[in-house]
């Protein structure tokens, strides 16, 4: 005679169980916005308990840091090297368009509340996300455009060299669409470039 065998539930614990929490808050901050996103809604997405919760994250935009943290980092662009400052630049904004629209999107809908009961800013809560003490994929490709010698070794502001990024995300936050092709070249083939070889 066979015997049923007990299934014995496998207890998350660890980066297992983080990973899982983090992504829960995530999916949920995507769905309800910041008003919806509570201790009790992601503990009931990620079938945990509260306190599970507060003991990692004592405040509630502790949590929404580390899943946003999480998603940002996932996202992260790649710095292309196509061996041209031009295809640099032009790979690095079709990547960036793949890979950020929608969560910069939901940056600038979703968590509006946010910004506005902590006080913290857009530009604050990049540097939060990123890593600060590492060059910017644009300062990346502006220094190997010096290093083939495409570009004068001329001292840019960070302004001017992370442009192309800042005229992205402006596009972004305009149009809440995609960044067309056009528009991409545009920035790159009308205004970055010729900003860069001016004497």
């Amino acid at each position: 005679m066979n015997q049923g065998k007990k299934t014995i539930a496998t207890r998350r614990r660890g980066a297992q169980l983080e990973d899982a929490i983090l992504n829960a808050a995530w999916d949920l901050l995507l769905e309800q916005g910041y008003n919806g996103f509570t201790y009790e809604a992601v503990a009931a997405r990620a079938k945990t308990s509260r306190p599970v919760l507060h003991r990692r994250w004592p405040q509630r935009n502790d949590l929404l840091l580390a899943a946003t943290q999480k998603a940002w980092q996932a996202q992260l662009i790649e710095t292309p090297d196509t061996g041209s400052l031009r295809g640099d630049a032009l790979t690095l904004l079709r990547h960036a368009d793949v890979g950020r629209v929608r969560m910069l999107t939901l940056m600038n809908l979703q968590i509006t509340d946010f910004f506005r009961e902590t006080g913290i800013n857009f530009s604050q809560l990049r540097k939060r996300l990123g890593d600060v003490n590492e060059p910017g994929p644009c300062e990346v490709i502006v220094a190997r455009a010096v290093a083939r010698s495409e570009l004068t070794d001329k001292q840019w502001s960070t302004r001017v060299i992370n442009l192309p990024l800042d005229l992205y995300r402006h596009e972004v936050f305009m149009t809440m669409q995609p960044v067309s092709e056009d528009v991409v070249l545009e920035i790159i083939d009308d205004i970055w470039l010729p900003l860069l070889r001016m004497p």
